[in-house]
């Protein structure tokens, strides 16, 4: 069982990244890299690995396409999707892909992915709404999981198709989920498989609730694909209600009570008009 694993970048931490890649190839395991950023990353590695660099930024569901076709197409059945800021080992890998098959034996499945350690409050991130299912010793199906540790086999990726490049970043990897259970595949958490991840730049607790701080511009794809999936019919009614309802929440913090609010707000209505008007085109900057 050939294995490999695609890292996506955008101005990352340089030394993670080579400690990483490092890693995962001194244990035979292949990597593509596919860097958002614009300048290349400075990697050693890069003649060890297949490498793409995309100064212009295609957005996080183009190059995980990208790196996925490169692996699969050289031989590998199974590829993890990494992100630049997330922790994971190659006996996590191994893991993984073990229960994937295992899984297999009983049941139609997409993807596997590990349980997630949040950096924010060291504890492990768990659903507030949508049930999780057990599925023998330390798994569970699950709607959705992200992107980041996300196993796919080279079947499952023929089957529901390519990430949707048009959704840029937010939203790819839960849409992708529930495209998969549309075609009868399940989604699957390891509860024995734990990774550290970062998700968002902050967190900022308002009237006992906390609100995930991001860069501004993330704003416009937040709020233009929650419009866009809402459409959809095989994506969750919980998850419709649950972000709809809370754009007037979402829009009240992130203009008042976070710094840069004007430009938070921009891209909110940006990406609210956009959404509406299925405008998938490039973000204008603020």
């Amino acid at each position: 069982m050939k294995l490999g694993i695609v890292i996506v970048l955008f101005n990352p931490d340089a030394q993670h990244v080579y400690r990483i890649v490092e890693t995962f190839l001194q244990s035979g395991v292949p990597v593509s890299i596919i860097d958002n950023s614009p300048e290349p990353i400075g990697l050693d590695v890069k003649d060890k690995c297949h490498y793409l660099h995309y100064p212009q930024n295609v957005g996080i569901a183009h190059a995980q396409n990208e790196g996925l076709r490169e692996l699969f197409s050289n031989g590998c059945h199974r590829v993890m999707l990494l992100d630049q800021d997330s922790t994971v080992t190659p006996n996590d890998l191994f893991e993984l892909s073990d229960q994937f098959t295992q899984i297999s034996y009983s049941s139609p499945i997409a993807a596997i992915g590990p349980s997630i350690l949040c950096e924010f409050s060291n504890t492990l991130s768990s659903p507030m709404i949508q049930r999780e299912y057990s599925q023998g010793k330390s798994i569970k199906r699950v709607r959705q999981i992200i992107a980041s540790g996300m196993l796919i086999s080279s079947e499952a990726f023929k089957t529901v198709g390519e990430k949707e490049a048009a959704l840029f970043i937010d939203g790819v990897d839960h849409e992708w989920c529930w495209r998969a259970a549309k075609k009868g595949l399940n989604v699957y958490k390891s509860e024995s498989v734990v990774m550290r991840h970062r998700q968002g730049d902050d967190r900022v607790r308002v009237l006992g609730v906390n609100f995930k701080q991001g860069a501004p511009m993330r704003l416009y794809y937040q709020f233009r694909n929650i419009i866009t999936l809402s459409r959809r019919d095989y994506v969750p009614a919980y998850w419709k209600v649950r972000n709809l309802f809370a754009i007037p929440v979402r829009y009240l913090v992130n203009r008042f009570v976070f710094e840069s609010g004007r430009e938070r707000a921009y891209y909110m209505h940006q990406g609210f008009k956009d959404g509406v008007a299925k405008n998938y085109t490039q973000v204008r900057k603020y």
